[in-house]
């Protein structure tokens, strides 16, 4: 696996982070993030496919963008990938032609070739989508064994408008997913959080889908603005302060759950994924230092999945809320990874709106909030 990675920002242009492909041709795939307004603008786009001509081209906004150990705003970062003994095969839908989320996820699961299957990556926009229906119609109909890894796009704090690149097509509404071909190829991936719970045990008594209306009988949202108090005012987006843990059960591994958008005339909540009528929750918030461990939790768990193997390249999905939280110390979660993962790998990502991996013992994937999930990749 060769790989080249560049950046563009307005003061520095365009700059090469890592690696080289003097033949960009050979480039097989070349994964972009970068900020809203920048990848509506067709230049970028237009040299990426100049520079990398028989590369299918996947990606999508960001909260942030993240090239080796930094993180930015309003850039673009591709990093091109060249195979040697692997294939990939891209599909991709329209969420506003599909029945729901659940149905865009058995779409995508059916148009990719199953013979050989090692591994999926999605990106899918990050406002349209209920991101843990995506996930349960991905792994209901996929090969059993294949996990999928991936996360929804974002638009930093505005929570307006999130676009996909799908083969070199970026748009609002789109979901792309990536199969990977091949036994030379090996994956790893983990997902861990770092938030403290806090507050009493909640029960949700009202809820459809990914919506939320009340916790113990009262109004979801006037809770949240109890809790958040002079922050009120910034909901949605002060809201990912405080996420919400879903319990599974006695002896079962929770899932966190962040708010995407806000009804104040039906005093409801929106998730980036399902909130189940009689579950139990539990209000979070930060712990500076446990996010920072997390990210590296996450590396480890990647890393010890691919065995004996050093990560050529290392895809780092990461929630906005963390950004929010850590503000000037967010570099320190991405230093964290490249201390676990080594020199070698190459590092991309985005902040995110929603974070997709294996969780537990639930086979494929499955919707995270608020963690720092890590897919890694080595050919050897």
């Amino acid at each position: 696996m060769k790989i080249e990675q560049r950046y563009w920002t307005e003061s520095e242009g365009w700059q090469t982070e890592a690696g080289s492909l003097p033949n960009g041709g050979d480039a097989q795939w070349v994964l972009v993030f970068g900020g809203v307004e920048k990848m509506r603008e067709a230049a970028w786009l237009q040299e990426t496919k100049q520079r990398y001509p028989k590369a299918l081209i996947m990606g999508c906004s960001t909260a942030g963008e993240i090239c080796a150990t930094r993180v930015r705003d309003e850039s673009i970062v591709t990093t091109a990938v060249q195979f040697e003994h692997t294939r990939i095969e891209m599909a991709q839908v329209d969420i506003g032609q599909m029945k729901d989320s659940h149905d865009a996820g058995v779409h995508l699961a059916q148009a990719l070739d199953h013979e050989g299957l090692t591994h999926v990556l999605v990106l899918s926009d990050g406002l349209k989508v209920n991101g843990s229906e995506l996930a349960k119609g991905l792994r209901e109909t996929l090969p059993q064994g294949v996990a999928v890894t991936g996360g929804l796009a974002g638009d930093g704090s505005r929570f307006q408008h999130t676009l996909v690149c799908a083969d070199g097509v970026v748009m609002e509404g789109k979901i792309a997913a990536l199969g990977f071909y091949g036994e030379r190829l090996k994956v790893g991936y983990g997902s861990l959080g770092g938030w403290d719970v806090f507050g009493p045990e909640r029960l949700v008594t009202k809820s459809s889908g990914n919506v939320l209306y009340e916790l113990d009988g009262q109004s979801a949202l006037g809770l949240y603005k109890n809790y958040l108090g002079d922050h009120a005012a910034g909901l949605p987006a002060t809201a990912l302060l405080f996420p919400l843990e879903l319990l599974s059960g006695e002896g079962g591994a929770s899932l966190v759950r962040t708010v995407l958008g806000i009804d104040e005339a039906a005093q409801s909540m929106t998730f980036a994924g399902d909130i189940s009528e009689g579950a139990h929750a539990r209000l979070m918030k930060a712990n500076f230092d446990r996010l920072v461990d997390g990210a590296s939790g996450a590396a480890k768990a990647s890393h010890e999945t691919l065995g004996s193997a050093a990560p050529d390249l290392a895809i780092l999905i990461s929630c906005v809320g963390r950004k929010l939280v850590l503000k000037q110390r967010i570099e320190e979660e991405v230093e964290g990874v490249r201390e676990v993962l080594g020199a070698h790998a190459v590092l991309t990502g985005f902040y995110s709106y929603g974070e997709i991996c294996p969780h537990g013992t639930i086979t494929g994937c499955e919707l995270h909030n608020q963690t720092m999930t890590i897919t890694t990749f080595s050919e050897n």
